[in-house]
């Protein structure tokens, strides 16, 4: 790890990489920012993508190499750290990670989401290092009660709404055998490049926890959002082998959470974009059931 510069907490993910880039001499030329969210993401020259983590994410970024590495050694195919550079680079407390870009992929079909969390589950958790459990909850509450964009009456009810979650939660059965599962699995977090080898993108979330945490996300696109078609989602299922998480008793649960998830993300981005308060306060009237089902969410 490496760790330099006197650049101040307020600077922008532009200055953290143009800083981070100084240090490990790495080529900005033509740098173009892919994304801007829980990480920042920038495409560079020489195929090369560097993740700029949140303040205070370091042990988070050493993890996700570590992750990669292990991941691709047990024959899950995974985006690679780029081992030439300096891994990480720490910037004003953020983590700067380079990994080798995927060229020219696409998202996953359901079939092929349900083929590649099938063997990530199987796989036994690592010996050399330790990976966290999974938190549903983690940083939600402060995200409800600190968003200023949302009105009181809104707020509460949300609060409410963690609250009951929280409860129903914990009355889940026990897990007897955690797995390691991903944590964001949707479909453009397995991305298939023209090789047709599906690989696993974004660890940071890469935790032990209910199995039933990644089939949430496809679940929910197809009983909540319509967004995925009965053969598309039967695909899905069968390619898991077998096992229908719409079935499990525990289903409705975790899909509130996810979707109450989601909801937190918006209203934590609202003041920095229009588009994200609209589409908060949207989403607060689709699960205060003021919107019916299916419902459509633009994503941010």
């Amino acid at each position: 790890m490496s760790s330099t510069g006197p650049i101040g907490p307020t600077a922008s993910t532009g200055e953290v990489l143009a800083k981070a880039a100084e240090v490990g001499g790495v080529e900005l030329r033509g740098a173009v920012l892919v994304r801007d969210g829980s990480h920042a993401i920038y495409r560079l020259a020489d195929n090369v993508i560097a993740r700029i983590g949140q303040p205070g994410s370091i042990e988070h970024a050493e993890r996700e190499l570590r992750i990669s590495q292990w991941l691709n050694d047990s024959g899950v195919p995974t985006v690679e750290a780029e081992t030439s550079l300096t891994q990480p680079i720490v910037i004003a407390d953020r983590p700067v990670t380079w990994w080798r870009l995927i060229p020219d992929h696409r998202p996953s079909t359901p079939r092929e989401l349900g083929a590649t969390l099938r063997a990530l589950h199987a796989l036994p958790p690592p010996n050399e290092f330790a990976i966290p459990s999974y938190d549903p909850f983690a940083g939600l509450e402060r995200r409800i009660v600190t968003a200023r964009l949302i009105d009181q009456n809104d707020r509460t009810w949300l609060l409410e709404h963690y609250v009951r979650l929280r409860g129903e939660y914990d009355a889940l059965p026990n897990i007897v055998t955690p797995s390691v599962i991903h944590g964001d699995a949707w479909q453009a977090n397995v991305v298939v490049p023209p090789s047709g080898i599906r690989t696993v993108l974004d660890l940071d979330k890469v935790s032990l926890g209910w199995r039933e945490w990644d089939l949430i996300q496809l679940a929910v696109d197809y009983t909540d959002f319509s967004r995925v078609s009965d053969e598309e989602y039967q695909s899905f299922v069968e390619a898991y082998g077998g096992y229908d998480v719409t079935a499990w008793i525990g289903f409705r649960v975790l899909a509130d959470i996810q979707e109450l998830r989601w909801v937190g993300f918006a209203v934590a981005r609202a003041e920095a974009s229009r588009a994200a308060a609209s589409q908060a306060k949207h989403r607060i009237a689709c699960l205060r059931g003021q919107v019916p089902p299916p419902w459509r969410w633009d994503a941010l």
